[in-house]
């Protein structure tokens, strides 16, 4: 998985950690490289990098080539999507939350969040910065406003295994920019606008919330349906039913507000809305009390997709609440 992109683009191959460092300091973002406490400075010479400029937007594919620690007090005005595609990569927060991903699995960072990342030997990620003005003028176009506060996206990690169509995209978009000699806007910007469409959809964010009085009366209650009965067994026929549509309206208008099926979109909100229990009720008693509550009968299952969904298990976030 994008395991060939950016090859035409390299930057370094074979080079020192810190070399990489600077150059990704001046390009992709301001951060501090600390190597592991075992590793001298002059010994290690694994790392590589290749970058290019797409339509405004920047795209990276890096591996430092040991175990390093990278840290900034923010992102300036620049949103990272970032995606591992060998290795791992820990996400540490200040709220002692921590996210391990794996390959295929990716995050949204925001502006002004600070970074500190952990990198095993062998990770390698793509990175994709987008300044916060273009991604606010695909939103402005997507929904018909911004949020007040700006978009901020949710701490929550996306298997781009199951995500096929996403992927083809994105590995379309990395090839296309590869052997793209000539930059025309012609050519890259319907590229870009399509990333950004999809990133907004695909990833978590408050624009999603906002885009609620985008749509039409109709689509908004059943949206707040599926809010009010959130605990219960919601299938499709249901949905079209409390609307009054056919069930491929129904696919439909998941498919253009969220780009979700409606199955997909409703097992997404039981488990945002199951965090939030873990996190702050605190009546609740353990995880299997919870799960159940929320019609999670086969746990093993729950815990998998807990897990692709927010990077940990829920026995680890009830366990922080606690």
């Amino acid at each position: 998985m994008l395991l060939d992109v950016l090859n035409n683009s390299k930057v370094f191959d074979g080079a020192h950690p810190f070399l990489v460092s600077d150059y990704v300091n001046q390009h992709v973002g301001r951060h501090r490289l600390e190597m592991a406490a075992q590793q001298g400075r002059s010994e290690s010479s694994s790392a590589s990098l290749s970058y290019t400029e797409f339509a405004d937007i920047g795209l990276s594919r890096i591996s430092y080539g040991d175990q390093v620690r990278v840290r900034c007090p923010d992102l300036a005005e620049v949103y990272h999507f970032q995606v591992v595609t060998k290795g791992q990569c820990y996400w540490h927060y200040d709220d002692d939350q921590r996210l391990l991903l794996h390959p295929g699995q990716a995050l949204m960072m925001n502006p002004k969040e600070r970074i500190d990342l952990s990198y095993t030997e062998d990770c390698e990620k793509v990175i994709i910065k987008v300044p916060e003005e273009i991604l606010k003028g695909a939103c402005l176009e997507q929904i018909g406003m911004v949020p007040r506060d700006g978009i901020r996206f949710e701490r929550r990690v996306v298997d781009l295994n199951n995500a096929v169509c996403f992927l083809r995209f994105l590995d379309a978009l990395l090839t296309e920019a590869n052997e793209n000699e000539v930059e025309l806007d012609s050519l890259l910007l319907p590229y870009r606008d399509i990333l950004l469409r999809k990133l907004l959809q695909q990833f978590a964010n408050n624009s999603q919330e906002q885009s609620c009085a985008g749509m039409d009366r109709g689509f908004a209650e059943l949206i707040a349906y599926i809010d009010a009965h959130i605990k219960e067994e919601i299938d499709v026929d249901e949905l079209a039913q409390t609307s009054n549509v056919s069930v491929r309206t129904v696919y439909n208008q998941f498919s253009k507000h969220f780009g979700l099926t409606p199955r997909l979109y409703v097992k997404h909100a039981k488990l945002k809305n199951l965090r939030a229990e873990l996190i702050s009720n605190h009546k609740v008693r353990n995880v299997t009390e919870v799960a159940l509550d929320y019609g999670f009968t086969h746990l093993g299952r729950f815990s998998s997709d807990y897990r692709k969904m927010f990077g940990e298990l829920p026995s680890e976030t009830f366990k922080r609440r606690r």
